[in-house]
């Protein structure tokens, strides 16, 4: 199961098009070598179009990074991990979503605004700042959980649900530059089973023989 965008009907306004194709062409091809004509082809849309909704590649780059994290953040939200009463199960169940995504092309399951960030922390700012916004964001949402799960396993290593939180995007944007420089998902998947076993060894206490499943995250049809 990949991160799919599914191109908008025709119905829906030129500025959703326009986004939906960004989602799309930018993590296939990066911000650099998307052009607007590109853009404007994908989405079915004029140029005067395009310059209606947006007043240059970088407005519309900006707006891209915040469509992302809603476009995504709803696939999150109605993910299944959420149903656990435990809260450490909830967690891990988050880290076995994002496994069962690394399938498909590199591009169907990478992450639009980390690509957009490597190519221009150094040079836009405002696209730096979208972009830090939509990874930091996300982040954010695990918090809860993670916080909840070490009150609850008595977790206090000198860590915080924050630095937690953030770190398993370290490894998840980590893992997609790897896997686009392999060319495909297996690197990443094992990135994110040595996650997923970090955060076992991290909550498992003393004496704590509870099983917590497999110390690998199951692999796409294995």
């Amino acid at each position: 199961m990949a991160i799919e965008v599914i191109p908008a009907p025709i119905s829906e306004s030129a500025r959703t098009r326009l986004l939906d194709a960004s989602l799309r062409i930018i993590r296939e091809k990066g911000y650099a070598a998307t052009s607007v004509d590109e853009l404007c082809a994908a989405a079915g849309v004029t140029k005067g179009a395009f310059f209606h909704h947006f007043r240059s590649k970088e407005a519309l780059a900006v707006a891209a990074a915040a469509h992302w994290s809603a476009v995504t953040g709803a696939l999150f939200a109605a993910a299944a991990y959420h149903d656990h009463a435990d809260p450490l199960d909830r967690v891990l169940g988050y880290i076995d979503f994002r496994a069962a995504l690394l399938d498909g092309p590199v591009e169907s399951f990478t992450c639009l605004v980390g690509t957009m960030v490597q190519e221009t922390f150094g040079a836009n700012e405002a696209i730096r700042a979208a972009c830090e916004a939509s990874i930091f964001g996300h982040a954010a949402t695990l918090e809860a959980d993670i916080a909840a799960a070490m009150a609850l396993h008595g977790v206090d290593r000198e860590v915080t649900a924050a630095s937690l939180a953030i770190h398993t995007q370290a490894v998840l944007q980590g893992a997609f530059i790897l896997a686009k420089a392999k060319g495909g998902p297996d690197v990443a998947r094992d990135s994110v089973a040595h996650l997923k076993r970090y955060f076992r060894f991290l909550f498992q206490t003393p004496g704590d023989g509870r099983d917590r499943g497999d110390d690998q995250v199951e692999r796409r049809g294995a």
